[in-house]
């Protein structure tokens, strides 16, 4: 989860770039290449035998639905980014975590443990550290599109977890890949066709893709193996990395109040989780 979460922030720190390149270009543009990218990357060796029957696996209705909740959570995320930028975008995209602990005990019948619940308290208090000193961004719009992004991103880690053990990590990843591609070409029919054409926009976005690819892979694994509450703690390393690459990327100055925030996220969102260990902890890894 914590690779998931610096592969997933060096992806929004190169859709940004991107934008930055071509201010013109619809973010739905920087999200469809993103997720082509990320097919062709499990497209690569699907004529080697059963490579096509093992993308699709089981076919439950869980697959499904990741990929509709991870399309549009993309789509919405990327247009936050452009909006907002990928610092303030980060921090309220991490509601996510608020919502998958929320939900976890009904959509997934995990109960949620003292230590999951303190740790998501305290990242949440590290959380509005950091997105304090922007509360007063002028953009409503983009902020209310970062926060739906969280819920629908939500929706889809849940969905992950659902899929099981029984489907490879390629299978979860093909079938966001799959139904987000739809949804943009449905986008693309009504609004139209955006050609990036600076080389600039293209390197950002290859880098945009490799590195979502990495991060999917990364990220259904976490899902799968561990609580879902324990893993929304630790994806609020996600801002972290966010305030990371504003700051060394796009001149952002981190306060002291942001700093802290890093610090309380650091030791309740990362530690609390590894520190959980003894027999149950471990009864709690079974999806």
């Amino acid at each position: 989860m914590v690779s998931a979460c610096f592969l997933f922030s060096l992806m929004a720190a190169s859709v940004q770039a991107a934008l930055k390149v071509e201010p013109a270009m619809p973010a739905p543009v920087t999200s469809f290449i993103r997720v082509s990218i990320n097919l062709l990357v499990l497209w690569g060796p699907l004529f080697s035998p059963g490579r096509l029957k093992m993308l699709f696996g089981d076919g439950r209705v869980s697959l499904w639905l990741r990929g509709l909740f991870g399309g549009t959570a993309l789509m919405l995320s990327f247009s936050a980014i452009q909006r907002i930028g990928i610092g303030e975008s980060a921090f309220i995209q991490s509601s996510n975590s608020v919502f998958i602990a929320l939900l976890a005990p009904w959509v997934l019948g995990q109960r949620n443990t003292w230590a999951a619940w303190l740790a998501i308290a305290g990242a949440m208090a590290g959380l509005w550290l950091l997105l304090d000193p922007r509360l007063g961004h002028a953009d409503a719009l983009g902020r209310w599109m970062a926060l739906a992004a969280g819920w629908f991103t939500a929706l889809a880690y849940l969905m992950v977890a659902r899929s099981g053990r029984g489907n490879r990590p390629e299978t979860v990843v093909f079938y966001f890949c799959l139904v987000a591609l739809l949804l943009h070409l449905i986008y693309f029919a009504v609004v139209g066709w955006y050609w990036p054409v600076q080389r600039e926009t293209w390197a950002f976005l290859l880098m945009a893709g490799l590195s979502a690819s990495a991060a999917q892979h990364a990220l259904t694994r976490a899902y799968q193996l561990a609580p879902a509450a324990l893993n929304a703690a630790v994806n609020y390393l996600y801002p972290v990395f966010g305030l990371m690459w504003s700051v060394s990327l796009f001149g952002m100055t981190p306060t002291l109040p942001a700093l802290a925030g890093c610090a309380l996220i650091l030791v309740c969102g990362v530690l609390l989780p590894f520190l959980r260990v003894g027999k149950a902890a471990r009864s709690d890894l079974a999806p």
